[in-house]
C-alpha cells in the first residue's frame, strides 16, 4: 500500500467546456490565487458518486473557504490512500477501509469526512433479468474492480452471505476500475458491478439495472476523506476549509439537481445530456452522495462489519481511533 503510484496522477486531461453559455453559468468567481492555499487532492476514480466534490469546485465553495484543490484521479482506492501515505497528495477520497488497514499494521491515517453515504454500485446487464435474490447470481460471470476495491468487496460479501462459492457457483472477473461496463458490453461477463455515469451510459446502450447495492446494504460509509495524522496537527485550517466546502456542496447538490447536472456535464463532456441527467437522478433518488460531511457512526459500523467479515481487517480499531469528526461537525453546524 505504501508503494508510489504507477504513472502520473493526471486528472482526466484538461476539461472540455460544454460551450460558452454553460461556462458562463458555471464559472467560478475569480479569487486572487495568492490568497489560496494550493492543495493536492486525489479521488480514487473519476465518477459521479463524487458529484459533491465537483459541485464544490465549480461553485467555488472550496476557494471561498480559502483553498484551491488540484484534483487527480488515482486509479483505485488503494492508490488514492497510497498517494496520501507517500505525501504526493494531502487528501484522498476512496474506500475509507484503507485507514484501519494501515492503523492495524502500525501505520498512520485518519478519516475526517464522508463523501458517499451508501454503496453506489449497481448490477448492470444486457442479458440477465432483474435479480431479487442474491442466489440468482449463481452460474453468472460478474465483473468488478480488483480486490480490495469497494465494488469487489460488497459483491464478495453479498455472494458469500447467499451461500455462493466464488470460483465454483459464480465467477468474478476483476478489471481496471472504470472499465467494468466495457467488459460486460463486450460479452466478457453477464453482469457488471459499476457506478455512475457508466451505469447510465450502459442503459443508453440497451443494458438495464438488475440489482441495487445501495438498498441491499443500507447506510454505508462508501467513501471517506483520508489524511495523515500529521495533517490534522499541522494544517487544521485546511481540513476545516475542505469540510466547509464539501458541506456547502452537499446542500447544493440535493437542493439544486439541475446545477449538479450542469456540473456533471462539464466533468463528462463526452456524454449526452440524457445520460448525465439519468445518472444524477439515480444518484439522488438512492441518496448515494453524502448529505452531511460528518461520518455517521451507523454507516461506519456497517462498513467495518463488512470488512471484518471479508477478513480485510481484524476490527481491532475503534471509531474514535480512525474517525476525527471535529472539522466536519463544525462545518455541518455552520
Amino acid at each position: 500500500m505504501t508503494k508510489s503510484l504507477p504513472g502520473s496522477l493526471s486528472r482526466r486531461g484538461a476539461m472540455t467546456l460544454a460551450g460558452a453559455a454553460a461556462a458562463s453559468v458555471l464559472a467560478v468567481p475569480r479569487i486572487a490565487r495568492a490568497a489560496m492555499t494550493e492543495v493536492a487532492f486525489v479521488e480514487a476514480v473519476h465518477n459521479l458518486g463524487y458529484i459533491d466534490l465537483y459541485v464544490g469546485q465549480h461553485a467555488g465553495y472550496f476557494e471561498k473557504a480559502g483553498i484551491h484543490l488540484n484534483v487527480s484521479a488515482a486509479g483505485g482506492d488503494t492508490q488514492a490512500f497510497a498517494a496520501v501515505l507517500g505525501q504526493s497528495a494531502l487528501f484522498g477520497i476512496g474506500d475509507p477501509t484503507m485507514v484501519p488497514i494501515s492503523v492495524e499494521k502500525g501505520g498512520p491515517g485518519k478519516v475526517v469526512g464522508s463523501v458517499v453515504q451508501r454503496a453506489h454500485y449497481f448490477g448492470v446487464s444486457k442479458t440477465v433479468q432483474a435479480i431479487t435474490d442474491p442466489q440468482q447470481f449463481k452460474g453468472l460471470r460478474i465483473v468488478t474492480s480488483p480486490e480490495p476495491n469497494t465494488n469487489y468487496s460488497v459483491t464478495k460479501r453479498l455472494l458469500n452471505q447467499a451461500g455462493l462459492v466464488i470460483g465454483k457457483d459464480v465467477e468474478i472477473l476483476q478489471v481496471s476500475p472504470g472499465t467494468e461496463i466495457g467488459a460486460m458490453l463486450a460479452g466478457q461477463a453477464d453482469v457488471a458491478i459499476a457506478y455512475q455515469p457508466g451505469v447510465a451510459q450502459a442503459e443508453s446502450q440497451g443494458a438495464k439495472i438488475v440489482f441495487d447495492f445501495s438498498n441491499a446494504i443500507g447506510p454505508f460509509c462508501n467513501t471517506g476523506i483520508m489524511v495523515l495524522n500529521q495533517t490534522i496537527t499541522s494544517k487544521p485550517e485546511v481540513i476545516q476549509a475542505l469540510c466547509v466546502g464539501f458541506q456547502q456542496a452537499m446542500h447544493r447538490t440535493y437542493a439544486d439537481p439541475a446545477y449538479a447536472k450542469q456540473v456533471a456535464q462539464q466533468e463528462f463532456p463526452q456524454l449526452s445530456a440524457a445520460v448525465i441527467g439519468s445518472a444524477i437522478d439515480t444518484e439522488l433518488h438512492y441518496r448515494i452522495p453524502s448529505q452531511s460531511v460528518v461520518v455517521d457512526r451507523a454507516q461506519w459500523d456497517n462498513l467495518i462489519k463488512m470488512q471484518v467479515y471479508l477478513k480485510n481487517i481484524k476490527g481491532s480499531t475503534t471509531f474514535d481511533q480512525i474517525v476525527d469528526n471535529r472539522f466536519a461537525d463544525k462545518a455541518a453546524a455552520a
